[in-house]
């Protein structure tokens, strides 16, 4: 009998998950968001059909995640576009296709959805993200983020 040890397995992410999203993203950011977790956890299950939120497992343990959605129409688009909110590997598991399972799985369903933009957002302070994201054929956008603190005045304006 053969046994496999260190197959990535990509699965949905289902609601029993949560507490190991939020332990595995708190080990990576050294902070909890389980509200915000909870929030996307709750829109996911409410979805049906192809999952584009999923978890990672290595020999039955807990590896991993992402969480994605889709927007039929952004920014006055009218083609589907899906986003990449955040993904999170074990720093046990890291270096071992974990990720790469996780993306590779993600656009296998977005194809599905007839989906042919992936998007996310990177910290520029992050460049392991950065790497890893550049490895899996994300290149930079060709449109700008911007961001506006709506307590701050336009410049040039005194406050009144």
């Amino acid at each position: 009998m053969e046994t496999r040890t260190g197959e990535v397995i990509v699965r949905g992410l289902r609601p029993e998950d949560f507490e190991e999203v939020v332990n595995l993203d708190a080990k990576n950011t050294g902070r909890r968001r389980e509200e915000f977790f909870r929030l996307k956890l709750q829109q996911n299950l409410q979805e049906t059909g192809i999952k584009v939120s999923l978890a990672a497992e290595v020999d039955g343990l807990f590896a991993g995640f992402l969480l994605a959605r889709v927007y039929y129409g952004e920014f006055g688009a009218i083609e589907p576009a899906a986003v990449l909110d955040t993904i999170g590997v074990h720093p046990d598991y890291r270096g071992r296709g974990v990720g790469a399972a996780l993306i590779d799985q993600l656009q296998t369903n977005l194809r599905g959805l007839n989906v042919r933009s992936l998007r996310t957002e990177v910290a520029w302070e992050t460049p392991g993200l950065l790497t890893f994201f550049q490895h899996m054929g994300f290149r930079p956008a060709p449109r700008f983020c911007l961001d506006l603190d709506p307590s701050s005045p336009r410049p040039g304006e005194r406050d009144s």
